[in-house]
C-alpha cells in the first residue's frame, strides 16, 4: 500500500466515524448501533458486487463503512444489558445485518 492509499482509508474513515458519531446522538444507544450495523451491511453488500476500483474500495469500504460500522460498540453496549436484552440485541444485529447485507448483494446484481 502506497501512502496515497493509505490516505484514501484515513479520509474514508473520518468520514464514516464522524457519520457514525451523528447517528449516536441522533439516535443513541444500540438503536443507533443497530442502524448504522444495518445500513453499512448493506450498503457494503451492494459495493462489493458493484465498484471494482481498488481506490474506490479502499475509500468507501476499508475507510468510510469500516468505521461507519461498529462491532466495538455493539460489544460494549450488548454486555450491559440484561440477559435477555443482550441476547435481543445479538439477534437483532446479526439476523438484520445478514439480511441487509444479502439485500445488498442483490440490489448490487449477485445472485444468491
Amino acid at each position: 500500500m502506497d501512502r496515497s492509499e493509505l490516505a484514501l482509508v484515513a479520509a474514508g474513515g473520518f468520514v464514516g466515524a464522524t457519520l457514525r458519531y451523528l447517528v449516536a446522538v441522533g439516535v443513541p444507544g444500540t438503536g443507533g448501533t443497530l442502524i448504522v450495523n444495518v445500513l453499512g451491511s448493506f450498503v457494503l453488500g451492494t459495493f462489493v458486487t458493484t465498484v471494482s476500483s481498488r481506490r474506490v474500495q479502499l475509500l468507501f469500504g476499508t475507510g468510510l463503512l469500516s468505521s461507519f460500522t461498529t462491532y466495538s460498540t455493539f460489544a460494549v453496549q450488548t454486555a450491559g444489558l440484561t440477559m435477555t436484552g443482550g441476547l435481543l440485541n445479538v439477534g437483532a444485529n446479526y439476523a438484520l445485518g445478514f439480511a441487509a447485507a444479502a439485500l445488498g448483494l442483490v440490489v448490487g446484481g449477485k445472485k444468491l
